[in-house]
């Protein structure tokens, strides 16, 4: 592959090379792997220069539908706008169904738009294996701010908050809102929170929602120092609240800006996407390590035949690794 041909058409905005880049850095090949690596040193002069959003929320809740519809506000307002969906693959056949596209078919026709969705391929965080590496490949290509809808939502699901500027949580009217409280982790990391499908008979209960949300936080520790945490009425059908979620984005921005905190953010997701690259590449020698691949079903079966522990087991394969690998 012509990875500097490649490049310079990402870099001017064509959206087929940035899908084609995007493909190359998730591929799992060792040529391919060296061919990333310069293609991602290579665009990193014009990275860095987007608003980066992650959106969150259980499955059904809408983040297809409010995407869909904040896209379309900021490509209205001169924005480029690039969405990388995470999918959830399947452990049985490794296979994704990649729908979020599809649900997105107004804001996927416009030529301001890149949409990409991925499997999740395993990755715990509800984010994509690759998704750090395709935010900058999404920024060099000129798109001014890139979302990332992860997964679905959990404790465990909150990588996406580590790869983006804000965090946007979305839930559900009448879904237990009174005891989201206890979800410390996911609400405690929140930038906003939007109570989605506030319209028609659903109006009332998303405003007791909105309510008992914004009494949860008061007595949670704030995502930020400077920052309160708002809560926020919208409906993709009436196209509500969605100015509302732009506008809070902007002034987040420009409130983390002013006080020092936005820069910051950025160096320390960049350490940790350091470490992030480390421990991936330590997973894949260990699986890759021959005396391990020999060993490994021994002491499955030992452990099978409950000769020993599953933790003994394990830390007989990291000793043999240290010593052999």
């Amino acid at each position: 592959m012509d990875i500097e041909l490649l490049s310079n058409q990402l870099i001017s905005g064509d959206r087929r090379a940035l899908a084609k880049g995007i493909t190359l850095i998730e591929s799992r090949s060792a040529n391919h792997t060296k061919e990333a690596k310069k293609l991602l040193e290579s665009v990193i002069p014009y990275s860095g220069k987007s608003i980066r959003i992650g959106i969150s929320g259980v499955p059904g809740v809408g983040k297809s539908t409010i995407i869909e519809s904040l896209g379309l506000y900021l490509i209205d307002n001169g924005y480029k706008v690039a969405v990388l969906a995470v999918d959830p693959t399947s452990h049985i056949t490794g296979g994704s169904i990649l729908g979020d596209k599809t649900r997105m078919e107004n804001l996927s026709r416009d030529e301001n738009a890149f949409i990409r969705p991925s499997p999740s391929g395993g990755s715990l965080g509800g984010v994509a294996r690759k998704t750090r590496e395709s935010i900058f490949l999404c920024e060099a290509s000129g798109y001014d701010v890139v979302i990332v809808e992860t997964v679905g939502v959990g404790q465990s699901e909150v990588a996406v908050s580590s790869m983006t500027d804000f965090f946007l949580l979305m839930q559900l009217p009448n879904a237990g809102d009174e005891l989201q409280g206890i979800k410390r982790g996911i609400m405690e990391i929140s930038n906003a929170i939007i109570v989605n499908k506030a319209d028609g008979e659903n109006l009332h209960s998303a405003s007791i929602a909105k309510k008992q949300l914004e009494n949860v936080l008061h007595i949670l520790k704030p995502a930020e120092s400077g920052w309160v945490t708002p809560v926020i009425l919208a409906s993709a059908v009436e196209n509500k609240g969605i100015e509302e979620i732009w506008t809070v984005v902007r002034k987040y921005v420009k409130t983390m800006k002013s006080n020092g905190r936005f820069s910051e953010k950025r160096k320390r997701q960049a350490r940790e996407w350091m470490w992030s690259v480390v421990m991936d590449g330590l997973k894949d020698m260990l699986t890759n390590c021959e005396y391990i691949k020999n060993y490994a079903p021994i002491l499955e079966k030992s452990v099978d035949e409950k000769c020993t522990t599953p933790s003994l087991a394990a830390e007989e394969i990291l000793n043999i690794f240290k010593t052999n690998c």
